[in-house]
This record gives C-alpha cells, structure tokens and sequence, in this order.
C-alpha cells in the first residue's frame, strides 16, 4: 500500500511508518550531501543555527545537476548515504526526522534513529530524472559556493521512496536479504 505523507514530519507519521513502506512525500524537502553536512556540523559546533529549523524536516542527500533551459531542477537522484553517517547522529539529535537517499546506514545512525524517533527512505538511483519531475521549486538557502551540494530547499510532490530502516530500527537491507536467503 502507498501511503502519502506530509513534510515535515510529525511524531506520529515517524511512529506510524514501517521498513518496507512505499510512500509518496510532499512538502518541503532540504537537500545536503557531505560537504554540506560538515558545515552543519561546525555551525552546531560553534553554537550557530542550521540553515533551516530541523524539527521535522527531512533532508534529501542530492547534488542536483544544473536546470536545463525551461526546467526548474535537472537530474537529481540520490547519492550514497554512507557518507554523510558521521554527521547523521549529530543532526538527528536536533530534531531531524528523516532522510532520503541510498545504500545503508552505520550503526550510529540507527541508534539515533530509534532513540531521536527518525526513518530513512530510500530514493531509487538511477531515476534520477524521472525524480527531478516531482520537484515543483527550488531554492539554495547556505553554503552557494559549495555549487551542486549547496544546500536547496525543495518543494515537492508525490516524491517516491520506500521506507528502508523505521524507527525501531528494523531494516530492510536485512528483513529483505533474510526473505530470500538459501535454507539449509
């Protein structure tokens, strides 16, 4: 079953979703990759505010390719979220809710996840395209010079994931490859 969901999210939508979830996201969506995640981190660090309130929000892991003439985003699929896991416990723990990206997630991460009440959703790599289609608007909000990674705030609609680890920490990479492992 699909489910449609509103960004940012609230306690109980993170409550409610499940690993292996398909869903449809809706609302405002901030775009970071590692370079951006650093400077969160030293902005935290030093005792400054993120660029965006983080309660609720969902952050997207994307360097977007440039508009082409008439488009409001070029291709913009997900990047490899193992990179930013040093960063993720930090930004969770400010009220982050979710991210989106691909691959799996370090340990820490997970810990956050059940202890902070966050879920990450994977985006398909590869649709990259088809993905830029559900971004209605964007706007660099910090870090300009960063260039693709700078970090956007996106409108978006109907923005297709599937929930990869929930809040309990259960996760499909796992409950997946045990669904399909060889029984002796």
């Amino acid at each position: 079953m699909k489910r449609k969901i509103t960004v940012p999210l609230t306690p109980d939508v993170v409550d409610n979703l499940k690993a292996g979830d398909i869903v449809e996201l809706t609302g405002t969506v901030y775009t970071a990759r590692d370079a951006a995640h650093k400077r969160m981190i030293e902005l935290l660090d030093a005792g400054k505010p993120l660029p965006f309130p983080p309660e609720g929000q969902v952050i997207y892991y994307v360097g977007p390719c440039p508009a082409p003439e008439g488009k409001i985003i070029g291709s913009a699929g997900p990047t490899t979220s193992g990179r930013m896991d040093k960063y993720t416990p930090a930004l969770i723990k400010t009220g982050i809710s979710g991210m989106i990206g691909k691959g799996t997630r370090d340990e820490s991460v997970i810990r956050a996840m059940v202890e902070h009440g966050a879920v990450y959703f994977g985006a398909v790599g590869g649709a990259a395209a088809l993905i830029s289609k559900c971004i209605k608007s964007q706007e660099v909000i910090a870090f300009e010079d960063l260039g693709t990674e700078a970090v956007r705030m996106l409108e978006v609609v109907d923005f297709p994931a599937i929930v990869l680890i929930d809040r309990y920490g259960n996760n499909l990479y796992e409950t997946g490859r045990e669904k399909y492992a060889v029984k002796d």
